[in-house]
């Protein structure tokens, strides 16, 4: 049995899916599922703001941290300089979360469960984009100011497997902030709030609707302002699967 500190949620539940949430020590403190997994764990802290001598402490064999949000690279920076030992995910496209999925099985003794779940992802891009012309739909992972994701994002792969496609998926940024004219040139059919580390019934449709020039829009002209939690659509693990199918919904709402 190893002593295991997992830094985000997506590291937490693809820990937990593979078997091993009775190894987990500690978690930060935006790890919310498995709930019983992250109930008797420790808090370290903020996810981007980790507190280093609380990882310390618990006397981790292995902390599994990420790279997938601005900010994260302070993280790791300290827990380098603090010579914890460390697992570093960083994906950008969904082969790349089989990837992670299966270096984490590898460390921490969950090969098989690993290549089950990774096998589940690549089945999933073996099927490729539904028949039809792709609705695009803007992903919009914070409202003030809006964030969407850019080319290095998984979720392009997901909504075009959903038979979507994302506007921005040309801009060379794993997210990048937009303003209401890049907002009227895209013209998506769907706005999917996914607003990170916000819990879904907190998300607001009437703050994305009621935006100055934004009335015109496909989407909003049609009532197509949808919640998804980020929990399905940005954390890179083992749900983008359930993630994709709640995609597939809102295509055909717009079809």
């Amino acid at each position: 049995m190893m002593r295991i500190v997992t830094h985000t949620c997506s590291n937490t539940e693809i820990v937990s899916a593979l078997g091993r949430g009775d190894w987990i020590v500690g978690v930060d403190d935006h790890s919310d599922y498995p709930a019983d997994v992250v109930a008797r764990a420790a808090r370290v802290g903020p996810d981007l703001d980790v507190d280093v001598d609380r990882i310390r402490a618990l006397k981790p064999d292995l902390v599994i941290t990420s790279l997938t949000v601005p900010g994260h690279e302070r993280c790791l920076a300290r827990m380098e300089a603090a010579g914890l030992p460390l697992l570093v995910t960083r994906p950008h496209s969904l082969a790349d979360v089989a990837e992670d999925i299966r270096h984490i099985g590898q460390a921490i003794d969950a090969v098989g469960q690993a290549e089950t779940l990774a096998q589940g992802i690549e089945t999933a891009l073996d099927e490729g984009p539904p028949p039809g012309p792709p609705v695009p739909i803007l992903v919009e992972w914070w409202p003030k100011p809006v964030i969407v994701p850019g080319q290095k994002s998984w979720v392009n792969e997901m909504l075009a497997l959903a038979g979507a496609i994302n506007p921005f998926a040309d801009q060379d940024a794993e997210s990048l902030e937009i303003d209401t004219d890049q907002a009227r040139l895209a013209a998506p059919e769907a706005i999917v709030m996914s607003w990170c580390g916000v819990k879904e019934d907190k998300y607001r449709p009437h703050i994305v609707a009621r935006r100055d020039g934004w009335e015109d829009i496909p989407a909003v002209r049609h009532g197509r302002i949808i919640p998804i939690s980020e929990a399905w659509l940005g954390r890179p693990g083992p749900r983008l699967i359930d993630g994709i199918e709640k995609l597939r919904k809102v295509v055909a709402l717009c079809r």
